[in-house]
């Protein structure tokens, strides 16, 4: 349950925690990410899946495709 007033934290965080009150040790602070680094590569990303498959043709699309699906129902 989500408390007034207390930062939202993912698991990793909440793990790191309480392995830090646990220990009585404060490990390394993860540092914050470069907000215009993030947003630059999510363009990239972006532009590269469109790219990449407009350069393929329709039969390698397909194999590609083919692999995946293939790959999926495998795991099973």
């Amino acid at each position: 349950k989500h408390h007034r007033g207390m930062a939202k934290r993912d698991f990793a965080q909440n793990a790191l925690n309480i392995v830090e009150q646990a220990t009585g040790d404060t490990l390394k602070p993860i540092p914050e990410k470069n907000a215009a680094a993030v947003a630059l590569g999510r363009l990239g990303g972006l532009k590269g899946g469109n790219a990449r498959a407009k350069k393929l043709s329709p039969s390698e699309r397909s194999a590609i495709a083919r692999k995946a699906a293939s790959g999926r129902w495998a795991k099973d």
